[in-house]
């Protein structure tokens, strides 16, 4: 028995603490784990009745910067008194930064605990073995820095030159000599060049996914196994991998490494380490342009990258952004021509109503001022003329493409299918030829063959099922009218302006030839200030008059002795005063109207009162009117103007005299119920509102 361990450690017990830093070293590296736990059996030997294990830890690194659960059970222990000796393979494994080692020594030294390990055994409390000990752990620590060093210079060199090997996406693999190339599965290079021209043509990554899940194609995606690439596996199509083909910059032909970084941040007081940080492109450790064949060049990569940025609408930037449909042909390309930032478009809650483009100014805290708002009506039907007579010279030349792509679409997808035909054959055939080779009697194997290799031939019958059905969509399919499309590419137009034209189509054209629009207000002239910065340089400048506005007719302003004239004695001075303020006829010294000027006016003009006992027939005001059917006012006044409810008005802005017995009528009940049961709740709420304004009602 060793001198350093007496009786009160030995009552104490030990723990072994095992570790290992990633999970490939737990999957690959055995005889470390095995070492390890083999110090179970050596501090049984030294007399250790009670032994503990600690593994936790297993697959994670002990720099400091991940969490580590058994280090943290080690420490709780110790710190209890409940622990002898601990033992480890070598120092490294305890820790490899200087914090955790030295914070763990102290515990040690204080609650009287030894570090036990192949080379000898460690008494916190003596000063040399203290020295020891600070050594040890200083020289792993060091030891982790120059290899981490070393590894990543040499990982970084050899990377420059092009030839570190890493996983690569699916459409390129390794070939013997160690350089890129492209996959030889004709399904999955079809599949991957057929993605980028879908995205050419819809100019969305979402619009293409719905496609190919419209179509019912299906990715190829890589498959691992243990960190090794097994192979390629075909799954159905989802948005993360439509958008890591896009973006991933192998595919224009280039060898990259180095897109991701890492992020340090302390959390609860201790260092945190988060991957998978994306960088800038002018960050990337290795970006070697034309290393390899691409489906597409660099110039259309960086072109869809373009794209996928605008695309993004939620983030904040002052970026153009890319059209989603609505009623606006220029969403997301006008600028203010004031401040420079992005105008945004709104759109009226009616139907057809028009949109305008605002510029909200410095919006991003409460009481921000705002900048222009101009109509957009004009604006769109400018720009769209001079689009159409930009692009009437090419018109012939789009149609004619257009009818190729139209033929080639259908193709396509024939091929695709084809592909994942042939290739669900080849699977149904190596699934009969296993079961082909099992010996017959062994039924516990034979039946497990047998039934995958009818999974493979019911996955051959519904591929054929599925080409059967395209081939007979593609039959029944109207065909293009080659000649109705070259009498329209005369005539664009004609055709830009038909009622049948998609919006989406318009926009995306716009964004093509367009790369943003400057809008600015000339306020001596009233006119919309438009210049077009097209793209490839030239410039265009337009001036839109703007509809004037303010304007009231002049049988709409009538003087306030002939309003007192026509409705004095037929409604109280009170409504009289406010009828008169919304006409806008203002008294001599321009002040408002007032219940006491208005008496004071009648009475000069020798009009009597107000007579409620004279009215021939009851009625009530549209207020009234509104409480008693439970509907707001405007609806009331949609009932009105749709010639639902009767009323009559004694000149323009007078309130409306609505006979109450019309309340009761069928079309005036089935209309206000019709108005109520759209928004249940709001007009329940209102009518509790109203009937404690209006009671008695």
């Amino acid at each position: 028995m060793q001198p350093k361990i007496t009786p009160d450690h030995l009552g104490r017990g030990a723990v072994v603490y095992v570790r290992q830093s990633t999970p490939g070293q737990v999957v690959e590296h055995t005889e470390s784990q095995r070492r390890q736990y083999a110090l179970a059996e050596s501090a049984r030997s030294l007399g250790f009745g009670s032994v503990t294990l600690i593994d936790d830890d297993l697959g994670r690194s002990g720099s400091g910067l991940v969490e580590r659960p058994g280090f943290q059970k080690l420490v709780a222990q110790v710190c209890g008194g409940s622990v002898g000796a601990v033992f480890c393979i070598e120092a490294s494994r305890l820790a490899r930064n200087g914090r955790d080692w030295h914070h763990l020594i102290d515990l040690c030294a204080l609650a009287g605990t030894l570090v036990i390990d192949p080379d000898g055994t460690y008494d916190p409390r003596l000063v040399n073995d203290r020295l020891l000990l600070g050594l040890k752990g200083t020289m792993s620590e060091y030891e982790l820095s120059l290899l981490r060093q070393r590894g990543l210079v040499a990982r970084d060199s050899k990377a420059l030159r092009g030839e570190l090997q890493f996983i690569l996406p699916p459409g390129y693999c390794w070939n013997e000599i160690g350089q890129v190339e492209m996959d030889p599965d004709e399904r999955v290079r079809g599949v991957i060049e057929l993605l980028f021209r879908k995205f050419e043509e819809f100019g969305s990554a979402r619009q293409v996914l719905l496609w190919i899940q419209d179509q019912g194609l299906q990715l190829p995606v890589t498959r691992r196994n243990n960190g090794s690439v097994c192979k390629i596996a075909w799954r159905p199509a989802a948005y993360h991998t439509v958008l890591m083909v896009l973006r991933h910059p192998i595919y224009a032909g280039a060898y990259v490494f180095g897109r991701t970084t890492q992020r340090t941040r302390v959390i609860d007081g201790r260092a945190r380490k988060t991957t998978g940080h994306s960088k800038q492109m002018g960050e990337w450790n290795v970006l070697l342009r034309d290393h390899h064949p691409g489906y597409i060049n660099w110039e259309r990569y960086e072109a869809n990258q373009k794209l996928i940025s605008e695309n993004a609408h939620m983030q904040r930037r002052t970026d153009r952004k890319s059209a989603r449909g609505g009623r606006a042909l220029l969403t997301g390309l006008v600028r203010c021509g004031r401040c420079g930032r992005t105008m945004r478009v709104f759109y009226g809650s009616q139907s057809g109503h028009a949109h305008r483009y605002h510029c909200r100014g410095d919006d991003s805290h409460v009481g921000g001022w705002l900048c222009i708002g101009i109509g957009g009506v004009r604006v769109d039907r400018a720009v769209a003329a001079e689009i159409v007579e930009a692009v009437s010279a090419h018109a012939i030349e789009a149609a004619i493409q257009a009818a190729n792509q139209s033929d080639k679409a259908g193709a396509e997808i024939r091929q695709a299918f084809s592909r994942e035909l042939e290739e669900a054959q080849y699977e149904a055939s190596m699934a009969e030829r296993r079961y082909e080779m099992v010996d017959p009697s062994k039924r516990l194997v034979a039946r497990e063959l047998e039934t995958r290799w009818n999974a493979a031939l019911e996955r051959v019958a519904h591929i054929k099922e599925r080409i059967a059905k395209h081939d007979v969509a593609a039959a029944t399919r109207p065909q293009v009218d080659r000649v109705a499309l070259m009498n329209l590419a005369r005539d664009l137009p004609a055709a830009w302006n038909a009622a049948g034209t998609d919006m989406r189509t318009k926009q995306r054209i716009t964004h093509i030839l367009i790369r943003e629009v400057i809008l600015d207000l000339d306020n001596a002239t009233n006119d919309a200030l438009v210049t077009i910065h097209w793209h490839g340089g030239r410039h265009t400048e337009l001036r839109v008059a703007r509809v004037r506005t303010g304007r009231f007719p002049a049988d709409r302003t009538p003087s306030a002795v002939e309003v007192v004239q026509r409705l004095g004695g037929q409604r109280p001075d009170r409504e009289l005063a406010s009828t008169m303020n919304r006409m806008r006829c203002k008294p001599a010294d321009g002040k408002a109207w007032t219940t006491v000027r208005v008496r004071e006016l009648r009475e000069r003009l020798g009009i009597a009162p107000f007579d409620p006992a004279s009215q021939t027939e009851e009625t009530i005001s549209a207020d009234r009117a509104a409480a008693r059917l439970g509907i707001c006012v405007g609806s009331v006044h949609r009932l009105i103007r749709q010639g639902v409810l009767p009323a009559t008005q004694l000149m323009f802005s007078a309130p409306w005299q609505i006979p109450v017995a019309a309340l009761d009528t069928e079309a005036v009940r089935l209309g206000a119920q019709e108005i109520a049961g759209r928004r249940p709740k709001f007009y329940k709420k209102y009518q509790e509102d109203r009937s404690l304004k209006l009671p008695g009602l």
